[in-house]
């Protein structure tokens, strides 16, 4: 785009701080104006960022004429009617991972861009990532030879605090879908959907899963396992392997990390490129540069590909509901 793209954000919890931090390195891209449900935390916001507009409602957020696309960063029940909003406004949106509670919604949602013409993706971070790039490229290109198998897992903890979003069931708590989404992104990324689910979990002291295991299996023979978890911090790192070579990601995986390719004789190949920043930025550029190009969806985070990690995590979830 020949000016920056002017976002304006739904929501101003953690990750949305994040993504605004992110804003200030890169010249894709500016905020001009920030909605909350209270005019006290959207001045709050617009102070810390120096962010002009600044709304007590998102109804008036998505109204403002001088807001290009809308960024919602509002907990996962509320992704549906945020984004619904967005874009029956006429906004292109990025939306928080999950895109959704359940597949339906992200059907839904995926519609009615389409049926309005607007761009929407699911704001997966990790996807454009220096070394997930990297890793994709290599893995376009044969490195690993025929893929057999991908592990990974993502355990933080978190003191327990029913009213903390991760405890919360009316928040769209859990494990799962608050940190589990990476894993299976990740699985979805590789190998594609799975053929077969098998998955267990322990419930949390809310009711909502504290920790999920998951073990898909693909058509190709593959295999992914997973694990989430919200009661221990877990080494959170990645691996792929395959015929020829093997990819080690050093934790965390999903944030600006390191990675080793080692072939399957023993050498290896250290990928080690410096990074500032939280990460985040490089998925606002990637709409910028979709919008700038007249795409309604981008080819490194598909809106199908959203839907079918959404119908992925349903069938985890019913399994855990047993």
């Amino acid at each position: 785009m020949s000016e920056p793209l002017r976002w304006g954000f739904i929501g101003t919890g953690g990750i949305a701080v994040a993504l605004a931090e992110d804003l200030t390195l890169t010249d894709s891209g500016r905020i001009v104006a920030v909605g909350s449900r209270s005019a006290e935390s959207a001045n709050a916001f617009g102070d810390r960022f120096a962010i002009p507009n600044r709304h007590g409602s998102y109804e008036d957020l998505v109204a403002d004429p001088e807001v290009d696309a809308v960024y919602v960063a509002t907990p996962h029940p509320f992704h549906h009617p945020n984004v619904r909003l967005a874009l029956t406004a006429g906004k292109p949106v990025l939306v928080e991972k999950p895109f959704t509670m359940d597949a339906q919604e992200a059907r839904d949602l995926v519609a009615l861009a389409r049926a309005e013409g607007l761009f929407l993706m699911e704001a997966m971070w990790t996807r454009f990532l220096p070394h997930v790039i990297e890793i994709r490229r290599l893995l376009a290109e044969g490195a690993l030879g025929e893929m057999v198998s991908f592990s990974a897992d993502h355990g933080q903890w978190f003191a327990p605090d029913p009213a903390h979003r991760i405890f919360a069931p009316e928040l769209g708590g859990g494990a799962l879908l608050d940190l589990g989404v990476y894993p299976v992104s990740f699985a979805s990324m590789v190998l594609g959907p799975p053929e077969h689910i098998i998955s267990a979990s322990t419930a949390a002291f809310t009711g909502v899963d504290g920790q999920t295991s998951m073990l898909f299996s693909y058509a190709s023979g593959a295999q992914a396992l997973l694990n989430c978890c919200s009661l221990a911090k877990t080494p959170t790192r990645g691996a792929i392997a395959g015929t020829e070579a093997r990819i080690e990601i050093d934790g965390e995986f999903y944030r600006p990390t390191t990675f080793t390719l080692v072939s399957r004789s023993g050498e290896s190949t250290r990928y080690d490129e410096p990074h500032a920043g939280n990460g985040l930025r490089h998925q606002a550029d990637e709409v910028a540069r979709c919008l700038s190009e007249g795409l309604l969806e981008s080819p490194l985070m598909p809106l199908d590909e959203s839907i079918s990690i959404m119908a992925t995590i349903d069938t985890v979830l019913a399994q855990a509901a047993r």
